[in-house]
């Protein structure tokens, strides 16, 4: 006969089996606002069960709460927020999801209850949100609140995702107009005598984006073997600035150095060693290839406010930096390179995007044909006189 399991002590989770096959744990957490509640714990075999009731009982010890399906979405999100979001996704990501919900989410539906929230609500939500901002500020938040609760569906507070129920606003895209080729090489015709003309090199010929180009330091750089490889961004939020791993296809790319970047980076390496120089004892050696006199890495707002000072000089249109690397799929593109390798050299993480950039050169490219092709008739048409 096997021997009996021992009873677990009051609130530590007695696990039973239901009528439905699933075996069930409850456990008295403690909740947000400082209350205590009772939490199922369930699994498909008493395995599964016992381990979520451990978890469960552990986080009770470290006096960590746990929202259970009475929470209000004001407690429920910035739990999420800092329990799921914060340890793994990027501080941008994080920064863009607590505004929206320190903003709109918790002002606007934090009274509502995870077991309560409905459709109807989420829908008004959103029109009450788009009247009042723009259809893509609520279309995004609406996103956020969706990606919680999928987490509370995970988690087994909430049955259903009402979010996924509601069709977001229809917010415009944001009107892609890169630089056409003539415009591209202006620019850099331009920008020949500036001290970060090699980093709009990069962004131009290889795609960089600002925060690659800021955090890219000299040991990623081979001018000999012309590669350079990507391996951290440097961004600022909100006052801190901090290095992360590059998005999408970047992370722990090694592309080829176009020829057109090797003499830029290489007099970029002898400017570098006359500040080094003329700034004696005041020189911070921190290895980043674009610096300060003083060897500080380069702000990123700076380098954008250098690139459209340069733009507006050169009278071209002003445009983001960002969109400049459009202008790399704009001189690849006229060069008759296959949409999947401009993909891989931008580091897309989806061919859909490369796609909406190549189509606007494609129509530039034939545009310019048919014009070419309207002189010569025109030059060829017979007297009809």
């Amino acid at each position: 006969m096997p021997p009996q399991r021992k009873r677990n002590p009051n609130g530590a989770g007695t696990i039973t089996k239901r009528k439905d096959g699933r075996y069930q744990a409850a456990v008295y957490v403690l909740q947000p606002d400082g209350t205590r509640a009772r939490k199922f714990a369930y699994g498909k075999t008493w395995a599964e069960c016992d381990a979520k009731r451990r978890d469960l009982l552990a986080k009770v010890d470290q006096g960590v709460p746990v929202p259970t399906r009475s929470a209000k979405l004001s407690e429920w999100l910035p739990y999420w927020l800092e329990n799921i979001i914060k340890p793994r996704r990027k501080r941008t990501t994080y920064a863009k999801y607590e505004t929206h919900i320190r903003l709109y989410l918790a002002p606007m539906l934090g009274s509502k209850r995870l077991e309560s929230l409905s459709v109807a609500d989420v829908r008004r939500f959103l029109v009450r949100l788009e009247q009042q901002t723009t259809a893509a500020t609520a279309k995004e938040s609406h996103r956020v609140l969706r990606t919680a609760l999928t987490a509370a569906c995970r988690e087994e507070l909430v049955m259903r995702n009402v979010a996924t129920l509601v069709e977001p606003p229809s917010a415009e895209a944001r009107d892609l107009s890169p630089w056409s080729l003539d415009e591209t090489l202006s620019f850099l015709t331009a920008a020949r005598k500036d001290p970060l003309y090699a980093a709009f090199v990069l962004a131009i010929a290889l795609g960089f984006r600002r925060g690659e180009i800021v955090g890219l330091r000299w040991e990623n750089v081979d001018l000999d073997k012309r590669e350079i490889r990507v391996r951290t961004q440097r961004q600022r939020v909100r006052g801190e600035a901090y290095e992360d791993d590059p998005k999408g296809r970047r992370r722990k790319q090694t592309l080829p150095l176009p020829a057109l970047c090797v003499a830029p980076l290489r007099w970029e390496r002898l400017r570098q060693a006359a500040l080094r120089e003329a700034a004696g004892d005041q020189w911070e050696e921190t290895g980043y290839v674009f610096t300060t006199r003083t060897g500080r890495p380069i702000e990123p707002r700076n380098l954008y406010r250098s690139f459209t000072r340069v733009a507006s000089t050169a009278g071209l249109r002003v445009i983001r930096l960002h969109d400049a690397r459009h202008g790399c799929a704009t001189l690849l593109t006229a060069a008759g390179v296959p949409p999947r390798v401009v993909m891989e050299i931008l580091g897309h993480s989806q061919i859909a995007v490369t796609m909406n950039i190549y189509a606007h050169v494609v129509q530039d490219t034939q545009r310019e044909a048919v014009s070419h092709l309207d002189r010569m008739l025109k030059r060829q048409r017979p007297d009809r006189g």
